[in-house]
């Protein structure tokens, strides 16, 4: 009975496998695998945007569906040829859900994926390749198809040239991609194209692979286009970077290796072939040429390396030596061409007087015909908007412009404004801050000028009004706005109009944690001079013995200073550790570690060094600071790079010298208001510290400290990108 009863049921099975799919019947051996499709099927639905669910529901249900009974009934396959195909169903559907909704696998590609599979099987069967259904398929159905095909029909020539195809169509979606790819495949047929291609966008990368010594290496090495053997040949050499920014003459042949060769281990040599090269390179910006140099930037990025180490360190450096001729030797038998890309390649790192003692008179001295306009058109008006700005800070601009025409110099000053709103070649929207940066200055020394820049910001807006540039709107309607507000009674709440955080005071409350502590962090460095330590030590004298404070130093890298009467205020303070393996460097990382694992998040940033530390300190600064004093020589040219981070920072920062006799004095008035638990208000602020600030040198220094509410160039930088968000 037992028996009778195990073989009804397998016979009733098996009838139910014949009617498992709908007008067709199944043999049982197949079953399995319908079943594994529909799974599959059921799975493509999941997850589908309603605009896109009849598609899928068409092509890989119904669609599928159609196909199944056709494998089926399908008498001149065998069982096992069936299995097959029902195997590659069920694959191609697993692949299809695996990658769903990926950015090269929409959900839509079921109607393409799912035809061009029929015709692949199609061919298949017929024993013909499916290459041309590869071939005209898009990118992620190609990569479906092989994916889907390769377990079982991997004797299909279109199987076996699908990974060459789809490597084609990937390079072209993705060109960035080329190299890494070409990497695992480096000897197709197209190889060679896709290595133009891929040079035409990255010649930096290029060189990278052009450098190891594999497949692709020596493919890159052997190739014939002119671009590409300079770089390989560049990355044969043990100097290969110092060729970077001649690559363009060294590919036109304007410029060889060897000549490069003799003059790169002399700095001052190596910086006049590039000041050379960068005129050149200018010039054929204009027409007739119109012709944009490759590696642009690696040029200017090394010139501006080597106008600080070679040039600008060592003037600045030898600050305290009273006789030219001995501080201001290294800048002797210069051109006015190369005196000037040192002025405005430094503007982070120049003092005051190294540039108007040193570099801005020489300018002229070494002219034969000393006038402003035959300068600017020597170097085909490259950074002519950073000259300007800088000798307006500089109080040189009035002198600069009576070096020419009055005609002249008032085309100067409309071109110094007109088509900000151009994203130019390397400059995008650093011209318009230093425009909106010189206009308090140029006010203060020359009202008529100011009242000229303003008039032409207004005519700029309006132009671009007419022409609907949005961009150039938004430019000259904020330049518009701040030169207003700078005018003397003006009544203009820049915070108000412009629609960004006050910029008139700092709430104490956006300053504390949730102990209600004011955290803060200061950045020093060691010198081979003393001068970091020096700070360092006059730092710790403002609180070292005095009433309300308290010095904790019992960590080799930083000390804490804590106040002991009013609201909490916390200072942590790195040491300025001088010697090898850059210890403060180390200290201030140790530092940070400390303050990321307590959460101890500064709101206050303070960097006191040379203008040259102040990259690091921009690098390491917290995005949680509110309030940043740039206590260095030239911190006002650093706007942007502390705006990235921390976006609605209020900067303190100076034009010119930064000085301790100015910095104490703000530190102190600043945590008098912390202990105080009061909020900041930079105007009132400002005018006591004018009040107090009274000895001559100080007071000149003072005065070219901005502000918060009057750093015209961050309020621009804050306003603009508010007013872009807004489109």
């Amino acid at each position: 009975m037992k028996k009778f009863f195990k073989i009804l049921v397998l016979l009733v099975l098996a009838f139910q496998s014949l009617l498992a799919q709908d007008g067709f019947s199944v043999a049982m051996e197949r079953q399995l695998w319908h079943d594994n499709i529909d799974k599959q099927q059921q799975r493509a639905l999941s997850n589908v945007p309603p605009v896109e669910y009849d598609t899928v529901r068409f092509y890989l249900i119904e669609t599928i569906d159609s196909l199944q009974k056709d494998i089926e009934i399908n008498n001149s396959n065998s069982s096992q040829a069936k299995v097959k195909e029902l195997r590659t169903v069920d694959f191609f559907l697993q692949e299809f859900n695996n990658r769903k909704g990926q950015a090269d696998y929409p959900p839509r590609m079921a109607k393409e994926a799912t035809l061009n599979f029929i015709e692949a099987l199609k061919y298949e069967r017929q024993g013909q390749s499916i290459v041309s259904v590869v071939d005209k398929s898009s990118y992620g159905v190609a990569v479906i198809l092989y994916e889907s095909m390769k377990h079982y029909m991997a004797d299909n020539l279109g199987v076996q040239s699908a990974p060459v195809i789809i490597l084609r169509k990937y390079c072209a979606l993705y060109p960035d991609q080329i190299l890494p790819s070409l990497r695992k495949m480096p000897n197709v047929t197209f190889a060679d194209s896709l290595i133009e291609i891929a040079a035409k966008r990255d010649l930096r990368k290029l060189y990278d692979y052009a450098q190891v010594r594999d497949q692709l290496g020596n493919r890159i090495r052997n190739h014939t286009n002119p671009t590409v053997k300079a770089v390989a040949q560049m990355a044969g050499s043990k100097s290969g970077q110092m060729y970077f920014p001649f690559l363009d003459n060294i590919v036109k042949g304007r410029t060889s290796i060897e000549e490069i060769d003799a003059v790169k281990d002399n700095n001052r040599a190596y910086y006049k072939l590039m000041v050379n090269t960068r005129i050149d390179y200018m010039g054929r910006m204009f027409p007739p040429y119109r012709d944009t140099a490759e590696e642009m930037k690696a040029l200017t990025d090394m010139m501006a390396r080597k106008v600080k180490e070679t040039f600008v360190r060592e003037i600045n450096a030898l600050h305290n030596v009273s006789n030219p001729a001995v501080r201001y030797k290294v800048l002797e038998g210069l051109s006015a061409p190369e005196l000037y890309y040192i002025a405005v390649l430094s503007e982070d790192e120049i003092y005051t007087s190294s540039y108007v003692e040193g570099v801005y008179p020489r300018i002229f001295q070494s002219m034969k015909n000393p006038r402003g306009d035959s300068l600017l058109m020597s170097v085909h008006g490259d950074y002519f908007r950073k000259f300007i700005k800088m000798a307006a800070g500089y109080n040189t601009l009035d002198k600069f412009l009576a070096t020419m025409d009055k005609e002249n110099a008032e085309t100067l000053m409309k071109s110094f404004v007109i088509g900000l709103e151009r994203d130019n070649y390397n400059h995008d929207l650093e011209d318009a801050v230093d425009v909106a940066d010189s206009y308090s200055s140029i006010m203060d020394k020359n009202k008529s000028l100011a009242a000229f820049v303003l008039n032409e910001v207004s005519v700029n807006h309006l132009k671009n009004i007419q022409q609907q540039n949005k961009r150039g709107i938004a430019i000259y309607r904020l330049l518009e706005t701040l030169f207003k507000s700078a005018e003397e009674n003006s009544k203009i709440d820049l915070s108000k109009e412009l629609g960004i955080p006050s910029v008139y005071t700092q709430d104490y409350n956006e300053l504390t944690d949730k102990d209600g502590k004011v955290i803060q962090q200061v950045f020093f460095y060691g010198d081979d001079d003393n001068d970091g330590q020096y700070s360092y030590a006059n730092f710790l004298g403002m609180f070292r013995n005095k009433a309300g404070w308290k010095i904790t130093d019992n960590n080799p890298n930083w000390v804490t200073i804590t106040n002991t009467t009013g609201k909490p205020v916390q200072i942590f303070a790195n040491k300025p550790l001088y010697g090898p393996d850059d210890p403060d460097d180390k200290a201030q990382d140790a530092l940070i570690k400390y303050l990321d694992e307590n959460n101890l998040q500064p709101t206050v940033v303070i960097h006191r060094g040379h203008s040259y530390h102040l990259p690091s300190t921009l690098r390491k600064l917290a995005p949680t600071a509110k309030i940043v004093v740039l206590g260095s020589c030239g911190g006002y040219n650093n706007l942007n790079e502390v705006l990235t981070i921390c976006n609605d920072a209020h900067i303190i920062s100076s034009k010119q010298v930064g000085t301790k006799l100015v910095n104490e004095p703000i530190i102190e008035a600043l945590n008098n208001r912390f202990v105080a638990g009061k909020a900041v208000n930079w105007p009132a602020m400002w005018k006591e510290l004018a009040a107090k600030i009274k000895d001559g040198d100080a007071k000149e220094k003072f005065e070219d400290y901005i502000p918060p509410y009057k750093n015209l160039g961050a309020i621009f930088i804050k306003a603009y990108r508010t007013a872009m968000n807004e489109e």
